[in-house]
């Protein structure tokens, strides 16, 4: 699933070669539509997307959000709120670039010699048309961004939160944009268990994750975007640490990297420097 760091360098790319273009043609896939779009606003996809500009594109958690203007005064712009979860991408290339996979919608802009495909194996992404994403289920109930709070709220809505400290990090209503993968890289950064309960952690060892959230994924934004470039569609991990290392040395301290699959989640931490395991909650 693309998080924080991929989404927020595919926005870059996206806004610079987007904004202030006007979409003038949408390609929906004989399957691509109902399944993968949902059109809050009621009035067809194409009807509503064909001629307007791209006024801007921006991230919330894990959605990019283009907000597109209105065509004539008595029109109201709206958002095409874009949510990949674990299969979609997307894809700015050439219109005879080789697909990255199946395509579901092709956009064309204006002036714009690439097109923005929206591809999904599993169509399991979903993009929403919107007049307000106050209308996207569950889209209000999302915490403030993991790059933009401070320690003190961190630490203020950690207070209350009882679970394992992996899985408060990856609840959007905690704060948004943090998934599986990158849980693993901050907890590892923290030499953090992912198991331990949130009433185990001291106040120290609180600081050390804000720190440690901070620093991995400001500093995976500057590799995403170093190793990614325009190529939108590709999700460049080789830096980490432990996610999906299982077997192979630990960089910090040479241990064997574990791996414990759980609700089809695969955890990956090094149990020399992330001691503690199970620890019973207060």
């Amino acid at each position: 699933m693309p998080e924080l760091p991929e989404l927020e360098a595919v926005k870059d790319v996206l806004s610079r070669h987007l904004a202030g273009r006007t979409l003038v043609r949408v390609e929906i896939a004989p399957r691509g539509g109902p399944i993968v779009v949902r059109d809050l606003t009621g009035e067809g996809i194409s009807a509503q997307l064909t001629g307007r500009r791209v006024d801007a594109v921006e991230r919330r958690g894990k959605y990019l959000l283009f907000h597109l203007s209105p065509r004539r005064a008595a029109e109201s712009p709206i958002v095409m709120a874009i949510n990949p979860k674990l299969t979609g991408r997307l894809q700015l290339c050439p219109p005879d670039a080789p697909k990255a996979g199946p395509v579901h919608l092709t956009y064309h802009f204006d002036g714009l010699a690439h097109v923005l495909r929206y591809i999904d194996s599993k169509r399991m992404g979903q993009i929403y048309l919107t007049h307000s994403p106050a209308q996207i289920p569950t889209f209000s109930e999302m915490g403030p961004e993991a790059l933009a709070i401070t320690l003190d709220e961190f630490r203020q809505r950690l207070h209350p939160l009882r679970g394992e400290i992996k899985g408060i990090l990856t609840r959007a209503n905690f704060v948004a944009g943090i998934g599986n993968a990158y849980a693993d890289e901050i907890l590892w950064q923290a030499r953090l268990h992912p198991y331990r309960k949130r009433t185990t952690l001291s106040s120290d060892e609180i600081d050390s994750l804000y720190q440690a959230m901070q620093q991995v994924l400001r500093g995976a934004i500057q590799q995403v975007r170093q190793e990614m470039g325009d190529e939108i569609h590709l999700k460049p991990r080789g830096f980490f640490a432990v996610h999906m290392r299982e077997g192979e040395r630990c960089p910090r301290c040479g241990g064997s990297i574990s791996a414990i699959t759980a609700n089809q989640r695969v955890t990956n931490f090094c149990r020399t420097c992330q001691p503690g395991g199970l620890i019973r909650g207060l």
